[in-house]
């Protein structure tokens, strides 16, 4: 098994080269790719049978990292984060930078992720990750990796091998959308 530096490592590589891996997040294990990379996210949603419209979460290393993929970001969403008690995902109504077939219609859901192998690959790699659940639209979304299925793993360009005893009880993250007039509202709670 690779040391957490090496894991890190091997990811960017993959993910430089446009590859799709399942890997740890701060809420379940998940599926991604480089969140600029068009190609790669139109595997993801082949993988999981996902309807092509149906947006896919992006992960930050940093709350300042918002600025690099948002269009005027609301000033209230770095006090949400930073206020939040659990992982929080915030719609953005207008992204910049990335692939455009993220979304449907131009936002971007963005989350700051607090897992440190995210965050480490994210910094080397130099830009977000993709971040959705590892299973089949419509399934239940693996908590632990015992929980992901053999047809998922082989879909994947990868597996991360870290943390596959670590047992956890997450969550999904919280889901809200910030309206033009700085108000919010929960999408998932």
């Amino acid at each position: 098994m690779n040391t957490f530096d090496q894991e890190v490592e091997l990811c960017v590589k993959l993910l430089s080269e446009g590859k799709v891996f399942i890997y740890p997040t701060d809420t379940i294990w998940g599926i991604g790719c480089d969140a600029t990379n068009a190609k790669a996210i139109d595997k993801i949603f082949k993988i999981k049978n996902r309807p092509a419209g149906k947006g896919l979460i992006i992960l930050v290393d940093t709350v300042e990292r918002i600025r690099d993929y948002v269009k005027n970001p609301s000033p209230i969403a770095a006090d949400l984060i930073k206020a939040a008690k659990n992982p929080l995902s915030i719609i953005y109504m207008e992204s910049t930078g990335l692939a455009k077939n993220l979304s449907g219609d131009g936002s971007v859901c963005i989350r700051v992720t607090t897992n440190e192998f995210c965050k480490e690959v994210i910094r080397r790699l130099g830009r977000p990750i993709t971040s959705t659940s590892a299973n089949l639209s419509g399934e239940p979304s693996p908590s632990n990796f015992v929980d992901i299925s053999e047809n998922m793993k082989n879909s994947a360009d990868y597996v991360v091998s870290l943390y596959h005893e670590v047992i956890v009880k997450p969550k999904a993250s919280t889901i809200i959308k910030i309206n033009d007039d700085n108000t919010f509202e929960i999408v998932r709670s």
